[in-house]
């Protein structure tokens, strides 16, 4: 994330307590369990990269946990989510854009097995890098997956989460073009918060007893 290892401890903390507060809200609804606990996810990605920075970058644990985080389980994580919390109308075209998740983090996961991935620290950012091959052709997957599935959900909460992610890699690749995937990644997870609202609204609610007549 941009700043620091203390911006990325605050914001990760943050976010995994709503992540926590949006996973019990789905309690009554288990198809949105895996969406509502992408804020944890991503709120837990956070404090990972905390002993990034404190390690100075490199190829640590810690790295390569990030790494597998944000790049396979991600792509994988989000168009699944989705799948399971759409209405039934979506759910055909989202099967499309599972398997794209599904290819891309076979993609991933290949290549973090067979490369090394290394931090480096940039002044107030964290850049990874990984030498993928056909890079462009992987991101664009990764992208078609998470974002793609938001967008094509049906839902107009889940909608809305999607637009903002989609601002947010914009603007990422726009002015961090070398640390894209870590802005990316922080700018995406304070969006998720989005989520804690969307499970409250589809939150069962519990039916008010009617009144009894006096006898």
């Amino acid at each position: 994330m941009c700043w620091s290892a203390t911006a990325d401890l605050i914001a990760g903390g943050a976010i995994t307590a709503v992540g926590m507060a949006s996973v019990a809200s789905a309690a009554r609804r288990p198809l949105d369990l895996p969406l509502a606990a992408l804020p944890l996810l991503l709120g837990g990605h956070q404090i990972v990269e905390v002993v990034v920075w404190h390690n100075g970058g490199g190829t640590g644990p810690a790295t390569v946990i990030w790494a597998v985080i944000a790049l396979p389980l991600v792509a994988l994580w989000v168009p699944a989510a989705v799948l399971c919390a759409a209405p039934p109308g979506a759910r055909r075209r989202l099967l499309i854009l599972l398997v794209a998740g599904v290819a891309t983090c076979a993609a991933l996961a290949h290549a973090l097995a067979s490369r090394p991935v290394t931090a480096e620290i940039r002044g107030h950012t964290v850049g990874y890098s990984l030498g993928l091959p056909w890079a462009g052709l992987i991101v664009l997957g990764y992208l078609f997956a998470t974002i793609g599935s938001l967008l094509l959900s049906g839902d107009r909460g889940l909608v809305l989460f999607g637009v903002l992610v989609a601002v947010g890699a914009a603007v990422s690749f726009g002015l961090w073009r070398q640390e894209y995937i870590s802005t990316w990644c922080a700018f995406a997870a304070l969006c998720s918060v989005v989520l804690w609202f969307w499970v409250g609204r589809r939150r069962p609610r519990t039916p008010v007893p009617s009144a009894e007549p006096a006898p």
